[in-house]
């Protein structure tokens, strides 16, 4: 039997009977399967193996890479059936809750600590927020020349609620020291060689970032128990940065009394060059900068890219606007490629690090092509390009405008 079938898809087989595998393969199945053997063409199907909607994008299965489309986005809060998948290596293949550990270790710290699951939950305060999670690389796909990892279009982002306690809590209840400068993240998942000895990634943030409120060590998502593919049972929660400094499956935090040295901390990964270079330049290591606030987003979310109307008929434009910053002060649409501006209503986030809703009624002047642009300013004054940002090696934090076309007829 294929060594790489994970935890869900055991379970899969044991729920599911015959008649069943039959209706998803849409074909009979003409020979007797063997025991707990999984057909080769539902073993790559997020649909079966992670409970994801059926038209989210495969963009890698080895590790799991997985899209959504923007017109799936249009929910208020990222339904776990919508979230996109970002891994790096393998998911866990057990989860043993009874025995699952966080240690807090590292020069900076008074002394090692341990915790249960049980503790973590028991001891602490749970808070919730609502918290856009979104991939460094979201977007990379319209960089040119291209550049090397997933080709993200748009949808590798999200905003689920997020529940858990307080990174910030727990390192006083540890209690570390003033020379502390980051936090770096440990995690069970499995480097794709399946070598134990090999880490996939250990990222951190600096360590004013893991004393902001917001920042959690989640064991909820959208009120229950994590996916297992989004970091079940301890997921460290960063919101702001890249997703990547979010470590799934936590098992262990080393406080650092220098940036954290983990594996993709050096560059080039979630790193950019620290000034501007000319597309396809070569950058030195040294002369890169580690990523951390996003810039500023907005993403149109209804109606999908596409869409026919009548003339004279008002199109009804929605979507969600976000920021590494703070908050989201404006956005605005174009429906003439950009050459004038019209204001979208904008609503508050629910807490910082939070989406915004924005909603807007468009005319158009005749029958005809036209596309949609969105354009979001955050509170530090900086707005949307309309074309794609600086290019970097990596491909990292294109936030370029979101557009939809619409023919009017």
């Amino acid at each position: 039997m294929n060594h790489k079938k994970n935890q869900d898809r055991r379970h899969f087989l044991k729920k599911t009977g015959l008649g069943s595998l039959v209706a998803l393969i849409g074909a009979e199945i003409v020979y007797a399967l063997p025991k707990d053997y999984t057909p080769l063409v539902l073993e790559n199907d997020p649909q079966t193996l992670f409970g994801k909607h059926q038209d989210l994008i495969v963009r890698n299965n080895q590790p799991w890479n997985v899209e959504s489309p923007a017109h799936l986005l249009d929910d208020r809060t990222t339904p776990a059936d919508k979230m996109f998948i970002r891994n790096n290596g393998l998911v866990p293949e057990q989860i043993d809750l009874d025995n699952w550990t966080l240690t807090i270790r590292g020069e900076s710290v008074n002394q090692d600590n341990t915790y249960s699951l049980e503790e973590l939950k028991r001891k602490f305060t749970k808070h919730s927020y609502q918290l856009v999670l979104e991939c460094g690389g979201n977007g990379r796909a319209d960089y040119y020349p291209p550049t090397e990892g997933n080709q993200w279009e748009v949808g590798a982002v999200s905003c689920a609620e997020w529940s858990g306690l307080r990174l910030r809590d727990l390192l006083a209840d540890v209690g570390i020291k003033s020379n502390a400068v980051y936090v770096g993240f440990h995690a069970a998942d499995l480097h794709l060689s399946r070598d134990a000895n090999k880490e996939v990634i250990s990222r951190g943030i600096p360590i004013a970032k893991a004393m902001e409120e917001e920042t959690l060590i989640a064991y909820q998502m959208n009120g229950t128990d994590i996916p297992l593919v989004h970091g079940h049972p301890l997921r460290l929660i960063a919101s702001g940065y890249p997703a990547s400094v979010s470590g799934k499956w936590l098992t262990a935090l080393s406080v650092r009394d220098r940036v954290h040295d983990g594996e993709k901390m050096a560059p080039p990964s979630y790193s950019i060059p620290c000034d501007p270079v000319q597309p396809g330049e070569d950058v030195a290591k040294e002369n890169m900068c580690i990523i951390e606030k996003m810039p500023v987003k907005s993403l149109l979310t209804y109606p999908k890219s596409g869409a026919i109307i009548k003339e004279r008929t008002p199109l009804a434009i929605r979507g969600h606007a976000w920021t590494g910053e703070n908050t989201v002060t404006k956005v605005e649409y174009s429906i003439d490629f950009g050459a004038t501006w019209k204001p979208c209503q904008l609503e508050k986030g629910k807490n910082r690090y939070s989406w915004q809703h924005f909603q807007a009624k468009v005319d158009f002047p005749r029958k005809g092509y036209y596309e949609v642009w969105a354009r979001a300013t955050d509170n530090s004054g900086k707005t949307q390009p309309m074309l794609t940002p600086g290019w970097n090696p990596k491909g990292y934090l294109n936030n370029a405008c979101h557009r939809i076309a619409v023919k009017v007829s």
